[in-house]
């Protein structure tokens, strides 16, 4: 009896032994998981035969259950290198075998497969060609081909324009010349947009040109002037055959301009004669009578808008001036009151307005604001494109509403058809933007562009849509054409410096893989140099009911037995499956002094056990010595 359990105690102290030697051995395994020993004890009794003070027949190992508690995390250079913190398992593909294992020392194969280092393909959920992740679950395989350029076909732009920023263009119309006969007596009166109150105007009594002009200068916003011209049908034959007879009277509102005619023998000599007089309102000069027949005449000009008469040898002329007037744009418009023939009230209504410092995206003068960035064409070619702000006068009477005018440059190229109608962006009391052409999304659909090269010709990428198509927002993918949305939907207007908070497009040029990235939730990311990044897929974890019940099968990975179940896979970091750390591996989670400890105990279990069977051996001799 005593020799057997002795040898029972030898045997089960052997694969001690063996149990702690191996957890030594794999101390710097990546993702090993320690064993320990289970011991029963045996007792030799029958059926229903139990004594009161049964013998027992030495130990039994009964398993070498393995720990799958946590080990410690270690970083490392490898992007790929991954440890999983908390439970799972990494799901490999051996051939057609599927195994576990917590080792994520992974790296890429000749065919771009992630394999660890036997060459097991790690499994995972696959994404597709836009970077969206499936529920399909194979192997995990990195694309290394460019990615594709992508045409821009949203921009949004969140800008803050500067309400404090003053009005640039100055709009004004343009009315005349008119003939002095043709508005005297007149009576009308000026309203205006900006809370100005309405100015009569009454021509009743103006003998000049001049005066009118004065009177309309005192009205608000309008500003005129009066110039009296008169041509003198005279030529050099004319002079020459008066002789000392010619003579030349010049009156100034019925006041005669004294002149030395006692010289002139020409038109250049008169013209002389007049440039020289003491009045610097009066001028004169030679110009062609516009007959077409090449005849010169002498012009007369008075720049003040004074009636002028004149009379000369063989003829006279009188003339009573016209009067140019320009109307600023604060005025609404301008009514008739009475008068005989409301001339001026019809022209103003009908004549065109003048931008005198119109926008010119050259000059940083005739614009508040700009901000620029890089577009996309289908060919993954960088257009840039420029945002050009004009602060304009308020609406209405001002209060409550601000205006903005907005125009737009592709590559030095006016587009949106702005350099014709710009857009305009209206804001409320409160800065917050209401609409951009009467459009509360704050939407722009430039439909218009042609993409160029440096030369300023098509480059080959796509063009607009066809005339009368039909252009739909957002844009639908794929796109056919260079149309996109520029969004400003976050436009402010505050009291603070213009500031571009965030711009955003959706294109991008052609890029070639550059590094990988992996997340929390074990997606895979590669990046390109373009510096966009695409999903590539996601690692798969496995979780057991019974982890205890996998069987190790070597390579640091185990198999599904039917202690353990059917394996439960996912996704990192949901349910009950652990997240994932990327560069990084779990080191073993052998206690290396925890088991040396353990050696020693073994040892002596086995040179106890060893004494067991010795001791026996010499009583056993003592009985043989008998005699």
């Amino acid at each position: 009896m005593a020799f057997n359990t002795g040898l029972s105690g030898l045997r089960a102290a052997a694969v001690d032994l063996d149990v702690t030697g191996n957890n030594i051995a794999n101390a710097s395994t990546v993702g090993f998981k320690g064993s320990r020993v289970q011991f029963g004890d045996l007792y030799a009794s029958g059926f229903l035969s139990s004594g009161s003070n049964p013998i027992g027949d030495g130990v039994n190992v009964q398993d070498v259950k393995q720990s799958f508690g946590q080990g410690n995390i270690s970083f490392t250079d490898n992007g790929l290198d991954m440890a999983i913190e908390g439970d799972g398992f990494f799901v490999l593909n051996n051939g057609g075998e599927t195994r576990y294992s917590r080792a994520g020392q992974f790296t890429i194969d000749k065919d771009g497969f992630v394999v660890n280092n036997q060459s097991m393909r790690v499994q995972g959920y696959t994404a597709d060609g836009d970077g969206n992740l499936s529920g399909i679950r194979g192997d995990l395989e990195i694309t290394t081909d460019n990615l594709a350029p992508r045409r821009t076909t949203n921009l949004r732009s969140e800008l803050n324009l500067d309400s404090r920023e003053s009005v640039l263009e100055s709009r004004v119309r343009d009315v005349g010349p008119l003939a002095f006969g043709d508005v005297k007596d007149e009576q009308f009166e000026v309203t205006y947009t900006d809370g100005t109150p309405a100015y009569s105007v009454n021509l009743t009594g103006a003998t000049t040109a001049r005066e009118i002009a004065g009177k309309l200068t005192d009205a608000p916003g309008l500003s005129a002037s009066a110039t009296t011209t008169a041509n003198v049908a005279l030529t050099d034959a004319d002079i020459a055959a008066a002789g000392t007879g010619f003579s030349f009277d010049l009156k100034i509102n019925n006041a005669s301009l004294q002149l030395d005619t006692s010289n002139v023998n020409s038109l250049e000599d008169l013209k002389a004669a007049i440039n020289d007089s003491s009045d610097t309102a009066i001028s004169a000069a030679i110009v062609d009578d516009g007959t077409g027949t090449n005849t010169s005449v002498l012009r007369v000009s008075h720049n003040q808008g004074e009636n002028l008469d004149i009379t000369y040898t063989g003829g006279s002329v009188s003339e009573t001036g016209d009067i140019n007037v320009t109307g600023d744009r604060t005025i609404a418009g301008v009514a008739a009151t009475g008068g005989p023939g409301n001339n001026f009230a019809t022209e103003y209504g009908q004549s065109p307005i003048r931008i005198t410092n119109e926008f010119n995206p050259q000059d940083q003068r005739t614009y508040n604001h700009a901000t620029s960035t890089s577009i996309f064409d289908s060919l993954g070619n960088s257009h840039e494109l420029t945002q050009f702000f004009v602060k304009e006068p308020s609406p209405g009477n001002g209060v409550g509403v601000s205006e903005w005018s907005i125009y737009l440059q592709i590559d030095g190229e006016m587009v949106a058809d702005t350099d014709a109608t710009p857009y305009t962006a209206r804001f409320d009391q409160d800065g917050t933007l209401q609409s951009v052409n009467g459009d509360a999304s704050g939407e722009i659909v430039i439909t218009d562009w042609v993409p160029k090269d440096k030369n300023g010709q098509p480059n080959g990428a796509d063009g607009p849509p066809a005339a009368g198509a039909a252009v739909t927002t957002p844009i639908p993918d794929p796109p056919t054409t260079s149309a996109f949305v520029l969004s400003l939907g976050d436009t402010t207007q505050y009291g603070a410096t213009f500031g571009v908070d965030d711009q955003r497009q959706n294109g991008y040029t052609t890029g070639r893989l550059s590094g990988l990235d992996v997340s929390g939730q074990g997606v895979l990311f590669a990046r390109y140099t373009n510096g966009q990044s695409t999903a590539l897929g996601q690692v798969a974890l496995a979780s057991f009911s019974n982890t205890d019940g996998l069987s190790p099968v070597g390579d640091t990975s185990w198999v599904e037995t039917f202690e353990s179940g059917q394996p439960v896979i996912g996704k990192p970091d949901t349910g009950t499956l652990g997240g994932i750390k990327s560069s990084s591996v779990e080191e073993s989670n052998v206690d290396l002094s925890g088991e040396l400890v353990n050696l020693i105990i073994a040892q002596r279990n086995y040179q106890a056990n060893a004494k067991t069977i010795e001791t026996s051996d010499a009583v056993t001799q003592t009985i043989i010595n008998l005699r």
